[in-house]
């Protein structure tokens, strides 16, 4: 599994599975993870410049961005 370097993603508690191995991405990298492209493209073209009146409304701004972005999505 990858997963990036957050202190929330590593604990000296956690017990593996023998077939399981963790890998981190390095720091300050995240070009490598695609799920940043995700959220500057949903910062870019949904949040831009953008103050909202409640947490609802946000939520809601965020559901239009990602109803668009799946529509971009070849099936």
């Amino acid at each position: 599994m990858i997963m990036d370097g957050a202190g929330w993603h590593k604990s000296h508690h956690l017990q593996l599975a023998e077939n399981l191995r963790l890998l981190f991405l390095p720091p300050y990298s995240p070009e490598l993870n695609p799920q940043e492209h995700l959220w500057d493209e949903l910062r870019e073209k949904y949040f831009h410049n953008r103050a909202f009146d409640s947490l609802v409304a946000l939520e809601d701004q965020l559901v239009v961005g990602l109803r668009a972005l799946r529509e971009t999505i070849p099936a």
